[in-house]
């Protein structure tokens, strides 16, 4: 596995950064997995396009609908090798599931609405898309974000759903902390070794 650490950088240079990494993994055969974090901005997913919305918004070539992204939140894009995206969706649960085991919380996957919650509360999303047999985009994990401006929407539009942070539900732990976690984890679930960070 190829790991890059890019920091807080803009949504869209993001972006930009995750198709070229996306092309890298299509050459070299690796599985290529981002560590960042954005500025503010919501983006919204392609069966969302056409809505209208009470905040202005970025459009995002990912599966799912709305979106907040802000410094505080944690987020991994996975450029990994998927002849079987269900596998590798489950994979990428089991990593997650993992996390929030560490914690005495009522934390819990809804296959549904994709992503993990507690009560009637979001703290993670999932998004991803498939191309010539690479995934794009990621995970977004609220580990200490602005609430107000999280909660100017209902995450990814779901009536009666309002987004939270470990923070929030009294479990304090840093954003580095939590990337360690996954780095060692992901190493783990995908039989992977860490072979280069960038």
């Amino acid at each position: 596995m190829i790991l890059h650490r890019w920091g807080e950088i803009g949504y869209e240079e993001g972006y930009r950064r995750m198709l070229e990494v996306h092309k890298e993994a299509k050459k070299d055969g690796e599985n290529h997995l981002t560590l960042t974090s954005h500025p503010p901005c919501f983006t919204v997913g392609r069966d969302a396009w056409e809505r209208e919305w009470p905040v202005p918004v970025i459009k995002s070539d990912r599966g799912g609908s709305i979106t907040c992204h802000s410094p505080g939140q944690n987020i991994y894009y996975f450029c990994f090798q998927t002849p079987n995206p269900p596998l590798f969706f489950k994979k990428v649960r089991t990593l997650f599931t993992r996390f929030f085991a560490q914690f005495d919380k009522p934390f819990y996957y809804d296959k549904t609405n994709p992503g993990f919650y507690i009560e009637n509360r979001k703290i993670c999303s999932l998004g991803f898309r498939y191309k010539d047999g690479v995934s794009l985009h990621g995970v977004a994990l609220n580990v200490d974000v602005d609430l107000a401006f999280h909660n100017q929407i209902n995450p990814c539009n779901l009536q009666n759903i309002e987004a939270t942070s470990l923070k929030a539900e009294d479990i304090h732990i840093d954003c580095e902390l939590v990337n360690n976690f996954m780095i060692s984890e992901i190493q783990k679930i995908f039989g992977e070794a860490l072979h280069a960070t960038l």
